[in-house]
């Protein structure tokens, strides 16, 4: 599919600058008089939000992923929260970026975005977005001006949360998790996508993005659990190496007891220390 460019798209090179560094995800923005893609390999978000035979279908591929991948079959929960992360790792990429490279915060209701997840490809309808008095993209029509970068930030949480909160009522029953554990995935979700994406788009932006995540998510916004909770680790030649520690954990260990992620809560800091040194080496 040829990606489009609805004229005067506030969030356009955002996600153009998204395609160019990272392989694993296109978006392509839909004019007012497209249709949302459908068919073929296409989910609404809205549908995977109803939690019916959308849901169905899309968890059915992770669990065949994880039998074929890992030889044994998953735990329904864990089969879920798996499909959740696959989904909202780059969803929140849709809103988290524009922000971060252009000061644009688009609002992208479960309606307006759909996936096709074996193609890595996303569709959105920008309607309205948030930018700070001084952009020009302001007299755009859809623009919503805040008065500074706090609320720029209060504008980025209220967005992802309007967009993946339904997301939770769909996922959450098959999750079994309560409301606190559920957003802290969501606080992850939004904290290692922006994260890892940074690291890719030049000098100096995974630290800048660090620094704006802490400000974005400094634990206590309602309703996201913890924060983006970066720390600093010292390597075996006095090198400083950054990590986190997650605030949920994906369950991995379950298929393969043996491994974590570096940020689970679960990886020790000496493990953390060895493996970040491996793959800075």
């Amino acid at each position: 599919m040829t990606v489009t460019t609805p004229t005067g798209s506030p969030v356009a090179d955002a996600y153009a600058r998204l395609t160019e560094a990272y392989a694993g995800l296109r978006v392509s923005e839909l004019s007012a008089l497209e249709p949302t893609p459908g068919g073929a390999g296409w989910v609404g978000a809205d549908e995977l939000a109803a939690g019916g035979a959308a849901l169905d279908a899309f968890l059915a591929w992770d669990e065949a992923q994880i039998t074929r991948d890992h030889g044994r079959r998953a735990r329904p929960d864990v089969v879920a929260g798996f499909g959740l992360h696959r989904y909202a790792w780059p969803a929140c990429l849709l809103i988290t970026l524009p922000w971060f490279l252009h000061r644009r915060v688009p609002r992208l209701p479960v309606d307006r975005v759909a996936f096709h997840r074996a193609d890595a490809r996303m569709a959105v309808r920008v309607g309205t977005f948030a930018c700070l008095p001084d952009d020009p993209a302001a007299a755009l029509p859809g623009a919503r001006v805040v008065p500074d970068e706090e609320g720029l930030r209060a504008e980025v949480r209220a967005a992802v949360a309007e967009h993946l909160g339904p997301l939770l009522e769909g996922f959450g029953p098959r999750m079994r998790r309560g409301r606190r554990a559920l957003w802290g995935l969501v606080t992850d979700e939004v904290v290692e996508s922006l994260w890892y994406v940074a690291s890719l788009l030049g000098p100096g932006e995974e630290r800048r993005a660090m620094v704006e995540l802490e400000a974005l998510l400094p634990g206590g916004t309602d309703p996201y659990a913890g924060g983006a909770g970066f720390r600093t680790l010292s390597g075996p030649a006095g090198e400083e190496l950054s990590t986190r520690d997650r605030v949920g954990c994906c369950f991995f260990y379950t298929i393969r007891p043996d491994d974590t992620c570096v940020t689970c809560p679960r990886t020790c800091d000496t493990d953390r220390v060895a493996r970040l040194t491996a793959t800075a080496a």
